[in-house]
């Protein structure tokens, strides 16, 4: 790859990110921080699935919750568990029912009403991920969505934040920053609220 073709994925990347900025894309994420937050607080939690980079993303943003989002700042772990829990599962899924159900399954044993899904999928029509979000609606778990190309069928099962592009990598870079700009929302209304009480690191 040139240094030609290196400068323009990074000149694409902030276009897009401009382009969020511009019309205002973004604002989806004040209602999603919002409503993970009340579902924190009356014991809920958060799911959140993908598949290949989105699944590493869904567990990366589900780390975030569990251990630690800001290095400077302890507090107690959130909920949140990331559906692409191990092979095991995934793959007796995948061998006795098949994988598109697998997510699916896991929404339905183990989301509560007053969870929340957030599924990450760039192009909004991965089956597994529609699946899930169905089981979801079945069980009134409210359900959020990190979209991508235009949002796919996906787009009409959950409120979403859908960067305009179609092109994989450019979409997965603006879900990640979208995705820690959600955990640290989510983690200023659990502490404006006192449920989450935070000592401060030197």
């Amino acid at each position: 790859m040139s240094i030609k073709k290196i400068k323009k994925i990074f000149e694409d990347s902030i276009r897009l990110k401009k382009k969020i900025l511009k019309y205002k894309t973004y604002y989806v994420l004040e209602e999603m921080s919002i409503e993970i937050a009340k579902s924190i607080q009356d014991d809920g939690k958060l799911l959140i699935c993908g598949n290949g980079g989105s699944a590493a993303d869904a567990q990366h943003l589900a780390a975030e919750l569990l251990i630690r989002l800001r290095p400077k700042y302890n507090r107690k772990s959130l909920p949140a568990i990331a559906l692409s829990l191990d092979s095991s599962t995934m793959t007796a899924c995948g061998n006795d029912y098949g994988f598109n159900n697998l997510y699916k399954r896991l929404v339905e044993s183990l989301g509560r009403s007053n969870d929340i899904l957030l599924v990450i999928s760039t192009s909004g029509n991965s089956i597994n991920i529609i699946n899930a979000l169905k089981a979801a609606k079945r069980k009134n778990i409210k359900c959020f969505g990190f979209l991508g190309s235009g949002g796919g069928k996906a787009a009409s099962l959950c409120k979403s934040f859908i960067p305009s592009s179609t092109v994989t990598g450019r979409i997965q870079e603006s879900h990640i920053t979208a995705g820690h700009a959600l955990m640290e929302s989510i983690e200023d209304k659990l502490i404006k609220s006192k449920y989450l009480i935070l000592d401060k690191l030197n």
